[in-house]
């Protein structure tokens, strides 16, 4: 699945910047660190946004395409804010069979969000994830660790009210 950069802009603070150039002093002559500074980036923000991405690649002297790419291809990283509700959605097949796809644009609808995104009062953000193991529960959906199965596109406005 491939991962998007977010609309929503950055603001960092001084703190946030002064740790991170302290995790890129402390890591930055051992070798193959690149991957935990990203993860210690991620840490102190929350996801890597291209601002940070670029930081890191400036600090350490390589290509911002090779941070990029590192973030790009290992799950763990985060391109995007993670609203204070993450609603995840699965599209794996036993789901997607039994009517995910009309789950995610309900949720879209809904959230007024599309898929990697993140609503402006940062309250919910929304993705599509792959199996999440519950395929007995198709199609399945999660917002935050709670799971809701069996659903319908009537059953999305309840759940998020929930939440509100």
């Amino acid at each position: 699945m491939k991962k998007q950069m977010t609309t929503v802009p950055f603001t960092d603070t001084p703190e946030q910047k002064a740790r991170l150039d302290q995790v890129i002093a402390e890591m930055k002559d051992q070798k193959g660190c690149l991957m935990g500074i990203m993860q210690k980036a991620q840490d102190i923000y929350g996801y890597l946004p291209p601002e940070v991405q670029k930081h890191i690649a400036l600090s350490l002297d390589i290509p911002v395409s090779e941070v990029y790419g590192v973030a790009t291809f290992y799950s763990q990283f985060l391109l995007n804010p993670k609203g204070t509700n993450p609603v995840s959605v699965c599209l794996g097949t036993a789901c997607y069979v039994k009517g995910s796809g009309n789950l995610m644009e309900k949720l879209e609808s809904v959230l007024g969000i599309k898929s990697g995104g993140i609503t402006a009062d940062k309250r919910f953000s929304l993705d599509a994830t792959r199996c999440i193991g519950a395929c007995g529960l198709a199609p399945v959906m999660t917002v935050g660790e709670d799971v809701y199965g069996r659903l319908t596109p009537d059953d999305i406005e309840g759940i998020i009210a929930k939440y509100n």
